[in-house]
């Protein structure tokens, strides 16, 4: 069981969690629970960080950012004993999850948890702080931002739990953020593969890195709310997931940034030095265009995209390249938007991305960046239009109608 931020964000919610674990306890399941920091702590522990350097130093980031879900689940193990049973609130080494050594977004490469083991032979509730590990050199790490997902999916997997349940603010998964399309869909059920291309385009329910490791080791998900008992969505293999719609959701994210190198010399190896130093740096690329020098002399330019949060870091990273190879220049938009439609069935009917970009058309929305897979289709547009592309595409492909088009694998009627 997993407790996002909110979901613990006042004394009350931390009872009302403690409940909920105790109550899954008294139905004789074993439970380790992983819980968020509270609320805005993480956001105001940056703060304070902020206040005393313009530079933090990540190591001590980690060493700082990893005290929020220690109050957690110290606060919840205390609520969980006053409700007459016994807990212990473990923090991420003392669980056993090692992590490589990048700090402020490191990744788990083992899960040692043998002292979970124990708690739960002595009939021990096992509480774990979240977002957080012991690097293969000792240091205190933290896993990025929704990192808390990540923690109780490989927890699940280690485990060979039943169901990785991870409770938050919103009912479930749904076809588009409800804040944008208030007729949005909740979805039952969601494959791996659907929900990957979700969390990678900007749907904010699960961490990407969350979902990469439950398909990799077979967890199920179980994405529901804290504050009701009803069911959620439940993000499984695409062998149980029989009906597929043509599109399951349309995503956005307003975190892009794009950088533009002007003037990419001509000569092999450019471009693999030029993403080899944002490799180095831990930043991820996203779209990249690239166009070639016409035969008028014209000069070659490269587009790609990084989260905002990450631009100076990558200006960084490439100023020496630029300097090495020979580009003119690096132009940056620190405001661009990603507008996504994701759907499995979109794999054997074609015309998909037709119709989206004809939608965007009528909506006067220009497209600046393509980007697809067999499941997805990602356009950049500018950040102001991105609620008006959500709701427009949405609409297009009927998501929040009660009979959405659907492709049935074996060809049966509906």
């Amino acid at each position: 069981m997993k407790f996002g931020g909110t979901s613990v964000a006042d004394a009350e919610r931390i009872k009302r969690a403690a409940r909920r674990i105790v109550s899954a306890r008294e139905q004789g399941h074993r439970v380790v629970a992983v819980l968020s920091a509270r609320g805005k702590t993480t956001d105001e522990l940056i703060a304070s960080a902020e206040e005393v350097s313009t530079n933090p130093d990540p190591r001590e980031m980690d060493m700082l950012l990893s005290t929020g879900e220690r109050i957690s689940c110290a606060l919840c193990a205390m609520a969980i004993n006053d409700l007459g049973h016994r807990a212990i609130s473990l923090t991420g080494s003392q669980a056993g999850i090692v992590t490589d050594t990048s700090h402020t977004k490191a990744r788990i490469l083992d899960v040692r948890a043998d002292r979970i083991h124990q708690a739960l032979d002595e009939d021990l509730i096992v509480l774990v702080a979240g977002f957080q590990g012991v690097s293969t050199a000792r240091d205190v790490t933290t896993l990025g931002r929704g990192g808390s997902d990540t923690t109780a999916v490989a927890l699940a997997a280690a485990l060979d739990a039943e169901v990785c349940d991870i409770y938050t603010d919103v009912a479930g998964v749904y076809s588009a953020d409800p804040r944008i399309v208030p007729d949005a869909r909740k979805l039952p059920v969601v494959s791996f593969e659907e929900m990957l291309e979700m969390s990678a385009s900007g749907a904010g329910v699960l961490q990407l890195r969350s979902v990469e490791y439950a398909r990799n080791h077979g967890v199920r998900i179980h994405c529901r709310s804290s504050f009701t008992e009803a069911p959620g969505t439940l993000v499984v293999g695409e062998e149980e997931t029989m009906e597929r719609p043509l599109i399951t959701a349309v995503t956005h994210s307003r975190d892009e940034a794009r950088l533009t190198l002007l003037g990419v010399p001509d000569h092999p190896g450019v471009s693999g030095r030029i993403f080899t130093a944002l490799a180095e740096a831990n930043i991820n690329v996203d779209m990249i265009i690239q166009d070639e020098p016409d035969d008028d002399g014209a000069e070659a330019h490269m587009s790609f995209t990084v989260p905002r949060t990450d631009l100076r870091q990558a200006r960084a990273a490439l100023d020496p390249v630029v300097a090495e190879v020979g580009i003119r220049a690096i132009g940056e938009d620190p405001e661009m938007g990603k507008v996504s439609v994701v759907g499995a069935g979109m794999k054997s009917h074609p015309g998909v991305a037709a119709k989206v970009f004809s939608t965007l058309g009528d909506q006067g929305i220009n497209i600046e960046m393509i980007s697809t897979s067999p499941i997805k289709i990602s356009c950049v547009v500018a950040a102001d239009a991105v609620d008006r592309a959500v709701r427009a595409l949405h609409e297009a492909f009927d998501l929040g109608a009660d009979q959405i088009e659907v492709e049935h694998p074996f060809g049966a009627p509906a």
